[in-house]
């Protein structure tokens, strides 16, 4: 076995074999920001038109195997109400076909007004994910099947919550986007000699808030912060920094706590369509080997902004 998939099977025992139990988490986002119905429900209808968001991310380029997803968002408000909802749809893939996993979801919020100008939204998820598991691609990297049956299509439900408050320059917002914690698999009662392991699916919460800051007439400043706590994985910090000039470029950075930095960029194209890029560098020692390229993501955003409803100041939350 080469050194490359020599790593890549300790990585893929590390998330599925390697212990007595392994939880999932929720798929990692470094442009959160642009994506927030994926942490939080109750952002759901929140813009005040009809958005679209597709996010694609690659994790550690150059690594076989490594970890993939997409993400399609769409969210709106209901005309004359105060009423929101979305759907969201997230595909997650490790190992080229070893796991794949696809969540299913449908949000409703509603929003009361607290202030002039603040806002206080409530969100419920409901929805549930597909599980494939293909012990067998194993042999791609050069590993030795484990004795355990493969996983096809398990469906498991799930439910989620959310608060998000917002003004015209500051958010902050809790959530727990999967409330039931999942066994997807459990093989701990088979034969003693082979590797034993338990998946499940454990609950993430979320804590959000950012500020935005009014330099100058072109200029724009927003610090941002995402925490996320689950059992039996390290807290995770991602603090960001994002400037908008002209109500049409972003840029700035990011650094996720004892993990990884991360440069971003985005680019109003029209009304309607924005872009957004990220890349990720780990500061581990992952970060280090030659074959890790870092993590890359994209994303394109499309709200339905008729000329005649033109916004004065484009969100930047």
């Amino acid at each position: 076995m080469n050194v490359k998939n020599n790593f890549l099977f300790l990585l893929g025992s590390i998330f599925l074999v390697c212990g007595p139990m392994i939880a999932q988490q929720d798929a990692q986002y470094t442009q959160y920001m642009f994506n927030t119905m994926s942490v939080n429900p109750a952002y759901a209808g929140s813009r005040g038109q009809l958005s679209i968001a597709a996010l694609y991310r690659s994790q550690w380029v150059g690594l076989p195997g490594a970890p993939k997803t997409q993400t399609l968002n769409i969210q709106s408000p209901i005309r004359n109400s105060k009423l929101g909802y979305g759907v969201s749809i997230v595909n997650d893939e490790i190992g080229n076909g070893v796991v794949q996993e696809t969540y299913f979801d449908a949000v409703v919020s509603y929003t009361v007004d607290v202030s002039a100008e603040g806002k206080l939204s409530f969100g419920l998820k409901a929805g549930g994910n597909l599980l494939n598991l293909d012990f067998t691609e194993l042999r791609n990297f050069d590993a030795e099947p484990l004795n355990s049956d493969n996983i096809e299509n398990r469906f498991s439900p799930n439910f989620g919550v959310g608060a998000y408050y917002h003004s015209n320059q500051f958010y902050a917002g809790l959530s727990a986007p999967n409330l039931l914690q999942t066994e997807h698999f459990d093989n701990s009662k088979q034969d003693s000699n082979d590797v034993q392991f338990l998946s499940k699916e454990r609950i993430n919460f979320y804590f959000i808030t950012g500020y935005v800051f009014d330099l100058n007439g072109n200029l724009k400043f927003k610090p941002a912060l995402l925490t996320k706590v689950v059992g039996g994985a390290p807290l995770q910090v991602d603090m960001s920094a994002n400037f908008m000039f002209n109500d049409k470029f972003t840029f700035g950075a990011a650094y996720r706590w004892d993990a990884a930095v991360s440069a971003m960029a985005g680019f109003q194209i029209s009304d309607q369509f924005m872009i957004g890029l990220a890349y990720d560098r780990e500061t581990t020692d992952l970060g280090g080997t030659q074959f890790n390229d870092g993590s890359f993501e994209v994303l394109l955003r499309y709200e339905l902004v008729k000329s005649f409803q033109r916004l004065v100041s484009p969100r930047f939350f």
